[in-house]
């Protein structure tokens, strides 16, 4: 059984056990990070030197850590060519593209909006950097908005590795408690998601 290392609260393991469930893969998750630790004792950074979450490991002890590339793998495994990262290189490439476009330039702004809000103590916020990172969000979400116009999936026919990588920032995004603009659209792919079991079970969960 695959063993999946992290919290649940943790973004990038919501990614993988939504996953897990669209693939039907059967796995164990073991809390790590965060308040938990673990993931700077030896045994951990072995699997993982980064000290980070998630690390998956497999009954034969293959193991691998950062959690797009661990989406990547988990397909190519267990469903090859499926549209969830289908085979043909321009449908794949534009999957990708937005899976890189979430850690390359989604991630930092999400981060300090939930850092600010979720875990840290309200006079020691720095309202200047929040109002920063909400701006840059609203900007940013915009894209993805555009991108939707006349399609329900922004890699393709179907749900995609796209829009798994997506789906927890998604989620937050559409219930900090700030001020966004309203895009209708970002809201109806939020509304298809959710009848997804593994969305509706490990991604649509209260904000920590």
């Amino acid at each position: 059984m695959l063993t999946i290392w992290g919290r649940a609260s943790s973004s990038n393991v919501m990614k993988l056990l939504f996953l897990c469930e669209e693939l039907g893969l059967p796995f164990e998750r073991l809390d790590a990070g965060g308040s938990f630790g673990r993931t700077n004792e030896p045994d951990y950074l072995a699997m993982n030197p980064m000290a980070r979450v998630p690390t998956i490991v497999e009954e034969d002890g293959f193991s691998l850590w950062e959690s797009n590339s661990i989406l990547r793998y988990l397909v190519a495994r267990h469903a090859p060519g499926s549209p969830l990262h289908p085979a043909d290189p321009r449908t794949r490439a534009g999957i990708e593209k937005w899976m890189d476009w979430q850690l390359g330039h989604l991630n930092a702004p999400m981060t300090t909006i939930l850092f600010t809000l979720y875990r840290t103590p309200e006079p020691e916020r720095d309202r200047a950097a929040l109002a920063r990172a909400e701006a840059e969000t609203a900007t940013l979400w915009g894209v993805v908005e555009a991108a939707l116009e006349g399609r329900d999936w922004l890699g393709g026919n179907a749900l995609s590795l796209a829009e798994i990588a997506l789906a927890p920032y998604l989620h937050r995004w559409l219930n900090f408690p700030i001020t966004r603009p309203e895009m209708p659209r970002l809201k109806a792919l939020h509304g298809r998601l959710m009848i997804r079991p593994g969305f509706a079970r490990h991604v649509a969960v209260p904000i920590t």
